[in-house]
């Protein structure tokens, strides 16, 4: 075998912290040769393997050869199986509904390089090409961005610096960055516009600037973090089980991506928002998108319905008000169970808003009250009461959904130099920044409370295929980085607006739905 092959090898492995023996490889060769694969395929194999061999309950660091050889066994018996019956693809079977307190807690660590029990903020950023240095001798490394720290700082007055950190204000009001050695104030009366993104408490950021004699930091440039593409993180995380529900490489999910756009072209998602249970005209206008769906057999495989469900909040301990919040809940279960065809194949997901009734008032939210919801329960078989946010995932896709009027809240919350932007700019500046931020709320908990267990149910990391950001904001709908973010408006007035997810393309277009003066 030659040394490429051999080096090839071993980057798989050492990728997910294993070591091997000679004996082990000897044993990868002989499987390689016995296949008869090429060299551009050797770290696609290799990928498959280590992959099923993490998944292995009494694996160690260096890799077992016993072990080794019981996994390969079990998938050239899959791959057999494969090759008798190859079968359509069951969308049901790959179709799973995460909510918020079901998702695994992972931490980074830094000593491991991998998601163990420790926390760090700057993996990706260091693996990003402007501040990872190559392996090899280039010119590349005069322009390579070193990163400092806060403590760094101390007695070079004058000297300019680049510092990732938390925004946040001091105990004497005045904003700073801070990472984990401490804080400096940051001076932004020499800054003109900031980089691209809204720039909030509790935002992660880089800084340039040059540091001054009274112990600030006079700001000369501000952006956000670079954003990892989700096949990055998922090349070197994939035998990571961040859902629950069980993981995939980077080679099965190109398959999946394949037989989905061959197989499964025409399969919809439909997302609603500010679905108002209490407006009059909410109920025809989802009656006329259902009779829509049946005239034009076009069944969606899901159907998403976000709040608020009310249009005004539910005063604390009026009975009536929740009675009738109950009654328009009772009112939409008959509504869906009078379309059969509908309530057979369709999936049907509830996403409580700011003002609808659940335990809790943070984020996470749980899921609508069940004792509200009984009539939808016993006759929609396929319904899903979702916490706030969820997440859909669908053979190699994440779809996350999140309701909460994020734009407003961010921009009310923006600090240092505020963007003059048009809004067409705002949209896109808001969608980096989340994204950005691999989190759906980057600000502190004073502004946003969060539940500190289930703040990881906030995470973007990896990057999902797809982020609904329901908002009473305009719609809109952009991809950055590879992430498909789309906000499918509001399902109100006599105009109702929504949104469908196409996985075939992950890609969503915006539905209009008019309603005639006689309806």
């Amino acid at each position: 075998m030659t040394d490429d092959r051999q080096r090839r090898i071993l980057k798989v492995f050492r990728k997910y912290s294993y070591s091997l023996g000679p004996d082990v490889s000897k044993m990868l060769e002989d499987m390689l040769d016995e296949h008869q694969i090429e060299d551009e395929e050797v770290e696609s194999a290799m990928e498959a393997i280590a992959l099923e061999y993490s998944k292995q309950e009494d694996v160690d660091m260096k890799v077992d050869p016993v072990v080794l050889a019981r996994v390969y066994e079990s998938m050239k018996d899959s791959d057999q199986r494969a090759d008798v019956e190859k079968e359509l693809l069951d969308p049901e079977s790959h179709l799973f509904f995460i909510n918020a307190f079901e998702m695994p807690l992972w931490h980074w660590s830094q000593e491991s390089g991998t998601f163990t029990n420790h926390r760090a903020s700057d993996g990706c950023v260091l693996r990003n090409e402007h501040f990872a240095p190559s392996t090899l001798p280039s010119r590349d490394r005069e322009r390579l961005v070193t990163l400092k720290s806060t403590k760094q700082l101390l007695g070079r007055a004058g000297e300019r610096f680049l510092l990732l950190g938390m925004l946040a204000h001091n105990k004497e009001g005045k904003l700073c960055i801070e990472d984990s050695d401490g804080s400096v104030e940051l001076d932004f009366s020499q800054l003109d516009e900031p980089g691209d993104g809204l720039f909030t408490e509790g935002c992660f950021a880089l800084v340039e600037g040059e540091y001054t004699e009274e112990a600030t930091l006079q700001i000369i440039a501000i952006g956000q973090p670079p954003c990892e593409p989700r096949e990055t993180s998922r090349s070197i995380y994939g035998h990571i089980d961040f859902l629950g529900k069980g993981s995939t490489s980077l080679l099965e999910d190109s398959k999946f991506a394949v037989r989905i756009q061959e197989e499964l072209p025409d399969l919809h998602f439909f997302f609603l928002s500010d679905v108002w249970l209490d407006h009059p005209q909410t109920l025809p206008g989802l009656q006329k998108m259902f009779d829509n769906c049946i005239e034009n057999s076009f069944l969606p495989k899901i159907i998403v319905l976000c709040g608020n469900f009310t249009r005004q909040s539910i005063s604390h301990g009026n009975s009536r008000d929740v009675q009738t919040y109950q009654e328009n809940f009772d009112a939409l279960a008959d509504l869906i169970a009078s379309y059969p065809l509908i309530t057979r194949s369709t999936h049907f997901v509830f996403v409580p808003g700011p003002l609808d009734v659940t335990v809790n008032g943070t984020l996470p939210r749980h899921h609508l009250l069940s004792s509200l919801t009984s009539r939808l329960q016993s006759k929609i078989p396929k319904v899903h009461f979702a916490t706030n946010p969820c997440r859909i995932k669908f053979f190699d896709q994440e779809i996350v959904i999140f309701r909460e009027d994020t734009m407003s809240r961010m921009l009310r919350n923006v600090v240092g130099v505020k963007p003059n932007v048009a809004s067409e700019h705002l949209k896109r500046y808001l969608v980096q920044t989340i994204l950005d931020q691999a989190h759906l709320s980057p600000l502190t908990i004073n502004i946003q409370p969060t539940l500190a267990d289930y703040d990881h149910s906030l995470r973007l990391y990896p990057l999902p295929t797809a982020l609904v950001l329901a908002d009473k904001y305009d719609r809109y709908k952009i991809t950055y980085t590879g992430c498909h973010v789309f906000n499918p408006g509001r399902f109100i007035g006599n105009s109702f607006v929504f949104s469908t997810y196409k996985p075939a393309e992950a890609n969503s277009e915006e539905c209009v739905l008019d309603m005639d003066l006689e309806d």
